[in-house]
Parts: structure tokens; sequence; C-alpha cells
């Protein structure tokens, strides 16, 4: 089955290079039906709307002015990416937050993900996230696609954060997801798909409290449990072993760790996201992880997500 056939790639309006619409054309070039990729750009400027010197029609006529200024430069950044053998198009919406016109695209849309690029800071070498970033991550229905690099690297890999040690539908259901997406994002981009999985240390306090409590049994418990679940989830899906990575320690260091020492070029990510309101946090594991990784990030919500800007359920 293909995925991510209508794709929403977010503008960078601070720059020529564009690595989010570079990643989508590069999953909608290697689709087996047809795709459609919208490049996508919200702005607002303030004093256009406070001029009261002018007529609300004049008003008007200055914002449709700076949406077509935008929309042609947009047409001409796009031209070095586009494949004739993809569905393109560009739209500017004037809207005053821009995590608000982009969930409200995806909806009235039906896309399948949104792609947007990420800032790097030159001396640090790490990726910024924006507060747009966290907006989307929190409360976009679709999956979101954090975009480090417009070139995809060689022999590289994509990793999958797992987590087999719970018996939560929730978390299964997640896992099933995010395996099915890691394969066929593997496919259409070249790369190596690695399952990876942290399972926690023994707490220190158990063996102050309990001078019975041997930790290296308890160690080997928790290890032989995480790698049977490891073992049925990568057998479920066809899976080899080498393909997996079970390490001992929190998520935010082991995922991190494994996507340098892979070469990893992307890393998939499930959000425990809830429903209603609380929808706005994203979890803290997941939230940790992914400010720690220097790579492409994608984040899938589990099934019955309900998107706080959801206009079904707007009052």
């Amino acid at each position: 089955m293909s995925i991510y056939n209508k794709i929403l790639v977010v503008a960078d309006i601070n720059k020529e290079e564009q690595p989010a619409l570079s990643r989508a054309m590069q999953l909608a070039a290697q689709s087996r039906s047809p795709s459609r990729v919208t490049f996508f750009l919200s702005i607002y400027d303030f004093s256009y709307d406070m001029t009261s010197m002018l007529s609300s029609d004049e008003r008007d006529a200055m914002r449709r002015g700076v949406i077509g200024q935008r929309e042609q430069w947009m047409q001409k950044v796009a031209q070095p990416y586009l494949n004739d053998n993809v569905e393109f198009e560009v739209k500017v919406v004037w809207h005053n937050r821009p995590y608000e016109a982009i969930i409200a695209e995806v909806f009235s849309g039906e896309h399948d993900i949104v792609i947007k690029g990420t800032r790097k800071h030159d001396v640090l070498e790490s990726v910024i996230f924006t507060p747009t970033d966290w907006h989307l991550l929190r409360k976009c229905p679709s999956p979101v696609l954090l975009v480090k690099n417009e070139t995809w690297p060689e022999d590289a890999s994509i990793l999958a954060s797992v987590h087999v040690g719970s018996e939560n539908d929730t978390h299964i259901g997640l896992n099933d997801e995010m395996v099915e997406q890691l394969k066929s994002l593997s496919e259409r981009l070249g790369a190596r798909p690695l399952l990876v999985n942290a399972y926690p240390v023994t707490p220190a306090n158990i063996t102050i409290e309990l001078p019975e409590f041997d930790p290296t049994t308890y160690t080997d418990a928790v290890r032989g449990h995480h790698l049977t679940a490891m073992k049925a989830l990568r057998q479920k899906h066809g899976f080899d072993e080498e393909q997996t990575i079970v390490e001992q320690g929190l998520p935010e260091d082991v995922i991190p760790d494994a996507a340098i020492k892979e070469n990893a070029a992307m890393v998939i990510i499930g959000t425990t996201g809830r429903t209603g309101l609380s929808a706005v946090f994203i979890g803290n594991t997941a939230e940790h992880v992914i400010d720690k990784i220097n790579c492409d990030v994608l984040a899938l919500k589990p099934a019955g997500y309900i998107s706080p800007l959801d206009p079904k359920t707007a009052i």
C-alpha cells in the first residue's frame, strides 16, 4: 500500500533552498499511485490590517497583492524541484498563526502528511525547532515530517523508535503503524530500516529499600521481556534480528545514540497524543527524544487522536 500521496509542504520564506519540498518530491516520485504536492505558506502583516486611512476594499487589494507576490516567489523557488509526474500547486493564505493555518489546510485538503524544514544552528550544528514545529507536533492530526537536510545521505538508515515493553493498546497500535511507515519510507528513500527499543534501568531506590532484591535478576528479566516482545514485533512484520536494536537506558539517550551510530537520516517517533484539549501535550518522553535528534523526525499520532483544532469538534 502506498502512503503519503497527498503531501502538504510548508515553505521556508527565509531561504531559496527548500529541503522540505525536496523531500516531498523525493517521496512523491517513488509513489506507485498519482501524487499531489501542495506548496503552502501562511503570511500576515499587522500593518495591512491597521491602515485606517484605507478602505476595507483597499486593504483587501493590498493583501491580495502581497499574496500574489509570494505565490510568484514560491513558483520560482519550486522550479528546481518539480517533477512532471507529480501534480503540484502553490497555495498562500493570510493568517496570523501559521500552525493554525497549516492544520486548517490539512483538514480541508485531506493531506496525508505535513513536511516542514527545520532550522539548523550553524555554530552548535544542531536542529532548532521553532514554536510552529512544536505546535504541529502536538496538534496536527496527520503525520509531521521535520526535515533537516535537502540531500538524502548515502548508506542512510531510518529508525523506528518502538515501545515493545508495553501491553497498552495505544502503544501496540503505534508500534504497528510505525513499522509499516518504516517499511514504506525505507523502500521509497533507499534506506536501511531499523527498529530501536529502550528498556529501563533498575531503580536504585529498590535495592536500598529491599536488601533481598537481586538487581541482576531483575535486569535480566526486563531485558528478556523486551527482547521477546521485539522478536514478536519483527517477525510479525518480516524483519530480521539484525534489523533490531534493544538497549538499556532512557529513550532520550538510547534513540539519539543509535541514530548517530547507524547513520540515521530519519527517526520515526510515536507520540502518545490524547484527545480533546489534552492533545496539546505530546508526551515527555517523545518530546525529549525529538529535541535530541539531529536528523529528520517523523512524528505519528495514535489511532483515534483528535486534534484540538478539528473543525468538527469546534464549539
